[in-house]
C-alpha cells in the first residue's frame, strides 16, 4: 500500500451552508481512504457587516476552531476541492483573495498537475451556481490543474442536475442542506479521490 491520497477542502462560508457541504465531502473522502484537510478562507468582512446578520455572526463564532487555509494546504494536496457561496455569479471575495495569494506557488509550478473541483450555493434557484463554478475553474486553468467535475457520471446527478459541481439552494437559510445535496457531494468526493489517486500513482510510478 502506498501513501493515502491527500485531499484539501478549502471553502468560504458565511452562514454555514458551504461549511456543511465541506464537512460531507470530507467525511466521504476519508471513507474512501484519503487523508483530508478541511480549511476555511479567512474572513474579510468587517464586524459591523457580520454583526448585522445574526446567522453570520453565529457561524463565524462557531467555526473559529477550523484552521484558516494556507498555501501549504494546496501544495500538500493531490486534489483540492474549493467551495464558495455565489456572489453575483462569482466566487466570494474571501475565497478569491486566498486564491490571489498563491502567485508564488503558481510561479514555481507547485499548483500544476493536481486534481481540482468545486462546490457552491446560492439563495435562489438559477442564482448563479453554474457561473460561480465556471468562474472558479478559470483559475484552475491558469494553475495547470486537472478539473474533475462530477458530470452526469451517476444517476443521482440527474436529480440535483448540476454537472459542474455540488450545489445547493438555501433560500436565505430557509432550506438546509438536504439528502439530494449530500448525495451529490458523495458522488463528487468519490470521483475526486479516485482520480486524484490515479494521477498521484501515475506520477509516482
Amino acid at each position: 500500500m502506498g501513501q493515502p491520497v491527500k485531499i484539501s477542502i478549502i471553502y468560504y462560508s458565511a452562514t454555514g451552508t458551504i461549511a456543511e457541504i465541506a464537512s460531507t465531502l470530507g467525511k466521504v473522502a476519508e471513507a474512501e481512504g484519503a487523508e483530508v484537510r478541511i480549511r476555511r478562507a479567512p474572513e474579510l468582512a468587517p464586524d459591523s457587516a457580520i454583526d448585522a446578520n445574526p446567522a453570520w455572526r453565529a457561524h463565524v463564532d462557531a467555526t473559529r476552531h477550523i484552521p484558516e487555509a494556507t498555501a501549504d494546504d494546496v501544495v500538500w494536496a493531490d486534489g483540492v476541492i474549493f467551495g464558495s457561496p455565489t456572489r453575483f455569479g462569482n466566487i466570494a471575495a474571501q475565497l478569491k483573495q486566498f486564491l490571489d495569494t498563491l502567485g508564488g506557488q503558481w510561479q514555481q509550478g507547485q499548483l500544476a498537475d493536481k486534481v481540482y473541483s468545486g462546490f457552491a450555493s446560492s439563495a435562489t434557484r438559477h442564482g448563479g451556481q453554474e457561473s460561480t463554478l465556471l468562474a472558479l475553474y478559470n483559475t484552475i486553468h491558469h494553475f495547470g490543474g486537472v478539473i474533475v467535475s462530477p458530470g452526469y457520471t451517476d444517476p443521482a446527478k440527474f436529480v440535483d442536475g448540476n454537472p459542474y459541481g455540488t450545489s445547493h439552494v438555501d433560500a436565505q437559510g430557509q432550506l438546509p442542506v438536504d439528502d439530494d445535496t449530500r448525495t451529490a457531494a458523495t458522488v463528487q468526493a468519490k470521483r475526486v479521490v479516485a482520480l486524484a489517486r490515479t494521477l498521484a500513482e501515475s506520477e509516482a510510478a
